[in-house]
């Protein structure tokens, strides 16, 4: 037999055995899909309402307005015809070449194909002019209120993103390069990975973002040394081993968002704000939320406060000896914080020495691109979901935020994994992010009724645990981090809330990067900046005008800030006392526990 019929026989295997393979994998999705879980089409878009407004409001603008039709019409097809005719001679003059011009750079599009090839190029070209027609035309359009244009463009940019060629095989030239380079193994894979994530979601597709495999919390992340000191039902409090010989004397708490877990403080040593923190001199604790099932549907935003907040106060100050503490609060835990720090002022208690804010938002008068979300179509749908669950599911909390980004959260991954049939990497943020949590129902209502819609802390009325709650009691010294390209907590709304507070003693910082990169962004690495400004104007725009940017990062910055309001140095501090034994070593079992969902 020849070395040739010897290949020709592997390659029949093969093919045979992908064949095999599809068959099977199209049963499971077959399955799958006949018992996917149905979701409340309230989750899945905007109501119906919005889509009479939409179509009514555009309909109307071309009545009234012809002319802008015709021209963005007129525009369209001058373009579209150029387009074709350029096509068309390269394809007919036999060089088989692309026009001299490629078109606009969209890192989509970033096989040379695209730029090269008169096929790719044009299909590539036409998507871009047809999207930048459909911009133009939203824009001009006229009769809805800012919100409401909001909402429309960003939904209608979905529906753009999702039609890009580079979603569709027939149109993806990586993934019929790939597809032929493996004799179609890449195809048989991609859709093992397809199939594996709708069993892992019930039907519903969440794109794995990351090789899960790779991490374990406790092994190779979220390793600090420290102990579980106090559990209740809310929270473990985690203090952490000291570092130095001499520490601060009063103490620093850190409340993370319950949103996801605290380990986004400290994935690995290279980048961990917790280790950086203790190496400073800190008596450092950390508060790790429990991820709630269904047995906390009755759970509020007042538990959180007595059971987390006020809590860990009581108990960081009996195991320190002291009568103060520092406190850290980031994003959602942020402005809970505020509502504890006004529910303190109330009760006059003066635990807390100073507070630190990380991408707080305790003004929603503008919520920010996420603020698409937070109509009652959605709430409604979400209230429903929660009354009926007694939580929401942190699946749809995944998504919602994946949308926000979808290229770089939905389809560049989905095309990695099911085009082009390649493993997740294995990178610890993505992990991190994907590791999220549930929300209990009353929670979820009280915060998105109470303080994003309505915005009642912000305009001074708040009710919760029997008092009326404003921003203007928060009057302790503090000091503000934000971050320039957030599109969770828009530091222009952060700034906005910041202002209002009541203290006489108020430091606002503005990081470079977003949400996550702008926070964990340890000195060493030397990547981004940071926008300083001692005045307070009205306008966050004419903060920014006036701002100094300072290279590197702003932790040696809050450090300084911070030391000079944790009193005298003492010896470092054992874990514990002989009240808070140690439970259980830090990251906790909260942390890696799983709900009975």
């Amino acid at each position: 037999m020849t070395t040739d019929q010897v290949n020709k026989g592997q390659e029949l295997s093969e093919l045979n055995n992908n064949l095999a393979r599809i068959e099977e994998l199209s049963k499971r999705l077959a399955n799958i899909m006949a018992h996917r879980k149905p979701v409340r089409p309230s989750l899945q878009a905007p109501g119906h309402d919005f889509y009479a407004k939409a179509a009514g409001a555009v309909w109307a603008d071309m009545m009234a307005n012809p002319s802008k039709m015709f021209e963005h019409q007129i525009a369209f097809w001058s373009k579209t015809l150029e387009h074709a005719i350029e096509a068309q001679a390269s394809l007919t003059s036999g060089d088989f070449t692309a026009p001299e011009d490629p078109g606009p750079k969209d890192r989509r599009f970033s096989n040379p194909l695209w730029d090269t090839h008169p096929y790719y190029n044009y299909v590539k070209k036409q998507y871009l002019i047809s999207s930048q027609t459909i911009e133009n035309a939203l824009k001009d359009v006229e009769g809805l209120d800012p919100d409401e244009a909001k909402r429309m463009e960003f939904f209608t940019q979905q529906i753009v993103d999702m039609m890009s060629p580079t979603n569709f095989l027939a149109t993806n030239p990586d993934a019929l390069e790939r597809a032929v380079e493996t004799n179609g193994q890449s195809l048989v894979q991609g859709l093992e990975n397809l199939v594996a994530d709708l069993e892992a979601n019930d039907g519903e597709l969440l794109v794995k973002l990351v090789d899960e495999s790779a991490f374990e919390v406790g092994g190779n992340i979220a390793t600090t040394p420290g102990q579980v000191v106090f559990r209740n039902r809310m929270m473990e409090l985690i203090q952490y081993e000291a570092t130095t010989e001499k520490v601060h004397a009063t103490p620093l708490i850190i409340f993370p968002p319950w949103i996801n877990k605290f380990y986004i403080l400290d994935l690995k040593e290279q980048n961990s704000l917790i280790k950086w923190i203790v190496d400073q001199g800190y008596t450092l604790f950390v508060v790790s939320w429990v991820n709630p099932d269904a047995s906390y549907a009755d759970v509020g935003m007042g538990d959180y406060i007595e059971d987390g907040y006020l809590a860990a106060m009581r108990e960081v100050k009996a195991i320190t000896k002291q009568t103060k503490v520092n406190v850290v609060g980031y994003c959602i835990a942020g402005t809970t914080l505020s509502l504890t720090l006004s529910l303190m002022k109330k009760r006059g208690d003066k635990s807390v020495n100073s507070a630190t804010f990380f991408t707080t938002l305790t003004d929603f008068e503008d919520q920010g691109e996420v603020g698409v979300f937070l109509n009652d179509d959605f709430v409604g749908g979400i209230e429903e979901e929660v009354q009926e669950k007694g939580y929401l599911d942190s699946f749809f909390m995944s998504r919602t935020f994946s949308y926000l980004r979808p290229n770089d959260l939905i389809y560049g991954p989905a095309i990695n994994s099911y085009m082009l049939g390649k493993t997740p990497p294995a990178f610890d943020l993505l992990y991190w992010n994907g590791d999220s949590t549930n929300l209990p129902a009353k929670m979820t209502v009280e915060y998105l009724r109470g303080l994003c819609q309505d915005n009642r802390f912000a305009k001074g009325d708040f009710e919760l645990l029997d008092e009326h709650l404003s921003i203007k009691d928060v009057d302790v010294p503090l000091c503000a981090i934000a971050c320039e390209t957030d599109h969770i907590a828009a530091w222009k709304s952060s700034y906005d809330g910041i202002r209002q507070m009541g203290s006489k003693d108020k430091t606002f910082i503005v990081s470079q990067s977003g949400h996550i990169a702008g926070i964990v962004n340890p000195p060493s690495k030397k990547k981004y900046g940071h926008y300083t400004n001692d005045d307070w104007p009205a306008a966050s725009d004419d903060w920014m005008e006036g701002a100094t940017f300072n290279e590197g990062s702003w932790w040696g910055r809050w450090d300084q800030w911070l030391s000079k309001r944790s009193g005298k140095q003492i010896e470092a501090r054992k874990i514990g006392d002989s009240s808070h034994k140690p439970l259980a070593p830090a990251p906790g079992t909260y942390v890696v526990s799983k709900p009975n969902t």
